[in-house]
């Protein structure tokens, strides 16, 4: 039987093999203008920008929503990702240092050089239907189809690090949706 390293073993040994010191970005669910709007294979927004798009172009009475809406998530804008990069690969070496966690067998505690990417506060997909809804113009009715899977109650990172830092986020969602929709048209 093989054992498989723990994470802390992983990650040190990659550090010392490479001689170099990393941080892991870990974002959550991102959008904007050059989304993959595939029917079946896209992400929350841009599925649900294209779905509400087509019923409006259509004509459509309703669009069908899977779950009960109420799972809550949250969407940073892509350039808000972007731009929390660009933050943490110009800091000064010592805030980026204090940043890269601390080595197990040093501390006898593990944490990760993980920094978390998101807004910090998270929307239900209701809500999110209502206002993609908004701004397509689509007036139809929502249908939230409860038979289909909904997902993860809550999915909500701790995004505290990288606010310490001075980053918050400067796309709002319904500045985003409107951004992501029109560059939504005009690939249509």
């Amino acid at each position: 039987m093989t054992s498989v390293p723990k994470k802390s073993a992983l990650i040190t040994g990659i550090t010392s093999q490479y001689s170099t010191e990393f941080l892991v970005v870990i974002p959550t669910n991102l959008y904007g203008p050059g989304d993959n709007y595939h029917p079946e294979n896209s992400y929350v927004i841009p599925a649900l920008i294209s779905k509400f798009h087509q019923a409006w172009v259509r004509g459509d009475k309703a669009v069908t929503i899977w779950g009960g809406g109420n799972p809550q998530r949250e969407f940073p804008y892509g350039d808000d990702m972007a731009d929390a990069c660009v933050l943490l690969m110009n800091l000064p070496d010592d805030k980026y240092d204090s940043l890269l966690g601390s080595d197990e067998s040093k501390t006898g505690r593990f944490e990760p050089p993980l920094v978390n990417i998101g807004c910090g506060m998270d929307v239900s997909i209701g809500q999110l239907a209502e206002s993609v809804r908004g701004t397509v113009g689509f007036s139809g009715k929502i249908i939230f189809d409860r038979t289909m899977p909904a997902g993860t109650p809550r999915k909500l990172l701790d995004v505290s690090r990288l606010q310490s830092l001075g980053w918050e986020l400067k796309v709002l969602l319904l500045d985003g949706l409107r951004t992501a929709y029109v560059g939504y048209c005009a690939t249509r």
